[in-house]
């Protein structure tokens, strides 16, 4: 049975996530460049984010509302983080989740306009393995 997709609402969701991906990629970018020193990775984080693109960005803006965002306020325990770590942990979950939702809707044939669903898989993935050299050349003691 096919149902009928409220096109705008779901161009509100590739929109959010992918600027959530790309801010996630950000900060754990400017950790590894500015923390840590970190050329080899900041330069594949960077490479990340300038890989995660839409087509017809356009569009996407338009379908923008951030004024009505159900969940726009912000709750306890994203006020706070358990130091460096807790913040570089945060935003790989927040880039890979966004990844994850950016794969699945880009799967719908009326949104493959906007690009395809492999990239942000692939996006995914990567992350996955930077994450993990990441934690483990500087966090690996906790």
């Amino acid at each position: 049975m096919e149902e009928k997709t409220d096109l705008s609402s779901i161009q509100r969701i590739l929109d959010a996530n992918l600027n959530r991906l790309k801010e996630g990629i950000r900060v754990v970018e400017d950790t590894a460049r500015y923390l840590q020193n970190d050329k080899e990775l900041a330069s594949k984080l960077k490479d990340l984010r300038h890989r995660a693109s839409l087509k017809s960005f356009t569009l996407l803006l338009s379908s923008r509302i951030v004024t009505s965002d159900v969940l726009r306020d912000t709750i306890p325990s994203e006020t706070r983080r358990d130091g460096v770590y807790g913040i570089v942990l945060a935003n790989f979950k927040r880039a890979q989740e966004s990844a994850r939702t950016l794969e699945e809707y880009l799967k719908c044939k009326e949104l493959q306009v906007f690009g395809e669903s492999e990239c942000f898989k692939n996006i995914r993935y990567d992350l996955y393995e930077i994450e993990k050299i990441f934690v483990l050349r500087y966090f690996k003691e906790i």
